[in-house]
């Protein structure tokens, strides 16, 4: 249940992104959340592997590498899912920034983030 729950707070939160970040958009309800689908398994598989590769680099310039890789994450996945589509990777950028705050806040509020212990 609670997969399903974020499931639906991370297309909720790609469906308010559209809505806030020019060049970001969405055509419904069933693109969000394949959209969402999408970016989480982008994102914990060739995200995660990118993110180990270039750990140096993100530690250089102190974690904001991650952002562009989160920014190329999101534009892959508008190349696959139909009725997602970013216009620019400044859209991807900016969308990445605000649905990584979104999506905390959302889950922070629904009471399902991860635990420290």
């Amino acid at each position: 249940m609670k997969i399903i729950l974020n499931w639906i707070l991370s297309a909720l939160a790609v469906w308010l992104v559209a809505r806030l970040v020019p060049g970001f958009h969405v055509s419904g309800p069933l693109a969000a959340l394949i959209a969402a689908l999408v970016i989480g398994f982008i994102n914990a598989t060739l995200g995660l592997f990118l993110k180990i590769i270039t750990f140096p680099l993100t530690l250089i310039t102190l974690g904001i590498f991650w952002l562009i890789i989160n920014a190329v994450m999101i534009e892959l996945a508008s190349a696959i899912v139909p009725g997602f589509h970013v216009d620019s990777f400044g859209a991807a950028f900016w969308g990445a920034i605000v649905l990584s705050i979104v999506n905390m806040l959302f889950k922070w509020l629904a009471g399902t983030e991860k635990s420290a212990s």
